[in-house]
């Protein structure tokens, strides 16, 4: 029974070309539409997502700050000042710690032979290049015997590289920190720089010889990754350095903490509203695409109201001419359908890559949006072309079956 439905919806399609080619092309256009709205949205969220995961999102920073709530009979204004022994407290009291790492940071001038510039300089543990995900381009980064010896040795950012030696090969040269020696044993790739950005700039040195271009005592900020709810860890770790430094937890001028999950989540909040709204407007799309198919079913039902009648005078029932007319339009939907899908996968491979972030930063190609059409994307595009096609179907469908057959008989 049911290849004879769709055979006579075939038959019926056949019939009226036109008409349905029409009808087919406006279903395949509102679901391409779905399918590249959704697209975008996605494509939107994986590009905010490629912004902060180049700097590892489950990671956390806290720098000094001045306090500016009274506490325990100390006055407000005083000023935080980090030490060596937090990364102790912090290790010990904060939960789900991964890797744990002290900043000191300076402005000062790095040079060669040849060229001389004024970047920052960064000694820190070797746990930060796990931390701050800076990956190698070539060479290696300090380790803990670097660490342990005081050994000389810089890692330089890609454009630091660039600079200071165009197209020679750095590893085993030599450059001057502040008149310091130092051996150059790894070049990190490049990372998103906007034009006024410095982070691929930046000289990182064993914590241990920054000794030697700033005074280490007081830290700049302490970096650390963690696994769990990042509002618990934030929590945590405002709690302990409340406690050791005399000021209460709610004190949020007293340090100041980076937290890069807090900042996505606000993002992905806005990634999604904006998945939903495309969502929406493509459906929107979609059923303008679907009121020109009940139109069309409509007129069919009024052109064949004499077969219905013969149909039924024959022994059909209510139901059998439901399921005709709702299989006709079922099979119209699922056709263009099919062809929207196509065609929005077309479009997504020609459009290849629509500038973002690149367009305000270099190297910032990963963060741009690409039309990558998802299985799920195709799956819900599907629901919601299913939903149009029954409703604009099921109408034309109701009146075709509630035709009485006497009257549908003396139709002219």
């Amino acid at each position: 029974m049911l290849r004879d439905l769709f055979s006579q919806a075939w038959e019926a399609m056949l019939h009226n070309r036109r008409r349905t080619l029409i009808t087919m092309i406006g279903m395949a256009w509102g679901i391409a539409t779905v399918v590249l709205l959704m697209a975008y949205g996605a494509g939107f969220s994986r590009a905010i997502t490629a912004i902060f995961s180049q700097f590892g999102t489950n990671m956390m920073g806290v720098f000094p700050g001045t306090t500016s709530e009274q506490a325990g009979g100390k006055k407000a204004g005083v000023q935080v000042k980090l030490q060596l022994a937090d990364l102790d407290r912090i290790e010990r009291d904060v939960p789900g710690l991964l890797h744990l790492a002290p900043e000191v940071s300076k402005d000062v001038t790095v040079q060669n032979d040849t060229h001389s510039y004024t970047w920052s300089v960064l000694g820190s543990y070797p746990a930060v290049a796990d931390i701050q995900k800076l990956d190698l381009d070539y060479g290696r980064f300090y380790s803990a015997k670097d660490l342990e010896q005081r050994n000389h040795v810089a890692v330089i950012g890609s454009e630091a590289k660039t600079k200071l030696y165009s197209g020679l090969y750095p590893i085993g040269q030599r450059i001057r920190i502040k008149g310091v020696s130092f051996t150059v044993i790894g070049v990190l790739q490049p990372k998103m720089q906007q034009a006024d950005d410095n982070i691929n700039r930046v000289v990182y040195i064993p914590f241990t010889t920054m000794s030697d271009v700033k005074d280490t005592k007081y830290l700049d900020a302490i970096w650390f990754n963690y696994q769990g709810n990042y509002e618990t860890t934030e929590s945590a770790l405002r709690a302990t350095l409340g406690d050791a430094h005399g000021f209460p937890a709610s004190d949020h001028n007293a340090i100041f903490v980076a937290n890069l999950m807090e900042q996505l989540s606000q993002f992905r909040l806005i990634s999604t509203g904006l998945e939903v709204l495309m969502a929406f407007i493509g459906t929107l799309t979609l059923g303008i695409a679907g009121i020109g198919l009940m139109n069309i079913m409509l007129v069919a039902v009024q052109q064949r109201t004499r077969e219905i009648g013969i149909e039924k005078a024959l022994g059909a029932r209510r139901a059998h001419i439901l399921v005709q007319f709702l299989t006709e339009a079922l099979v119209i939907t699922g056709v263009g359908g099919v062809c929207g899908i196509g065609l929005a996968y077309l479009v997504s491979i020609v459009v290849g890559r629509i500038p973002l972030y690149s367009a305000v930063a270099t190297n910032a190609e990963a963060a741009d949006i690409r039309l990558l059409i998802s299985p799920s994307t195709v799956l819900v595009a599907t629901v919601i072309l299913v939903v149009v096609g029954l409703i604009s179907g099921m109408l034309p469908a109701i009146r075709a079956a509630s035709l009485n057959p006497v009257e549908a008989l003396r139709y002219e």
